[in-house]
């Protein structure tokens, strides 16, 4: 039996969720026909991650039918010190970045305050939280795969970079419905 952790990017991200679905409910709804029928396919998801997904769709009581909800035992999994390590590193680089675009904000006298911020933001955000795991939700998610020899289900490069760096094998969120038609 082929498990996949899912990401509630499968459902909420118009790219990662392809053909599913014009809107999450609507990807939701799909994603369930394919899984009723798919041999051979059992889908997961921490609590946390589907506690999250009920606040984007409001059909989750009948995908919860399809889908598994565990708790990875985040006192039992073993994470490597060196993966730890390249992630603080990461973390420290970032945090550098962000004081950098921190400090032109505060040097730049332009009067237009609104605009600025909203560049601040921006810029901030992508090099903060873009392409790393930046919370529990995400952790549990690898950790669940890793776990029980899963196979992550996602589009988010931070997930899927530390999903990689803890030898857990990933597939793009987009990829999800072909495969599950094969397995009909």
């Amino acid at each position: 039996m082929k498990k996949f952790v899912l990401d509630t990017s499968v459902f909420v991200n118009p790219q990662a969720r392809g053909e599913l679905g014009k809107s999450a409910d609507e990807a939701v709804d799909n994603f369930i026909k394919l899984a009723k029928k798919a041999k051979g396919m059992e889908f997961y998801m921490p609590p946390s991650v589907f506690a999250e997904l009920s606040h984007f769709c409001t059909n989750t009581d009948k995908l919860s039918l399809y889908v598994k909800k565990r708790a990875p035992n985040i006192y039992a999994i073993y994470v490597p010190a060196a993966v730890v390590y390249t992630f603080i590193d990461d973390v420290r680089k970032r945090v550098n970045k962000g004081l950098r675009i921190a400090e032109q904000f505060a040097i730049d006298n332009r009067p237009d305050n609104d605009a600025k911020l909203r560049a601040l933001r921006e810029k901030y955000r992508e090099a903060m939280r873009a392409g790393i795991v930046d919370s529990k939700e995400d952790f549990e998610l690898i950790l669940l795969a890793k776990e029980i020899d899963g196979t992550v289900v996602t589009s988010d490069e931070g997930i899927i970079s530390l999903a990689t760096a803890l030898g857990c094998e990933y597939l793009e969120g987009e990829k999800l419905e072909k495969i599950m038609k094969k397995k009909h």
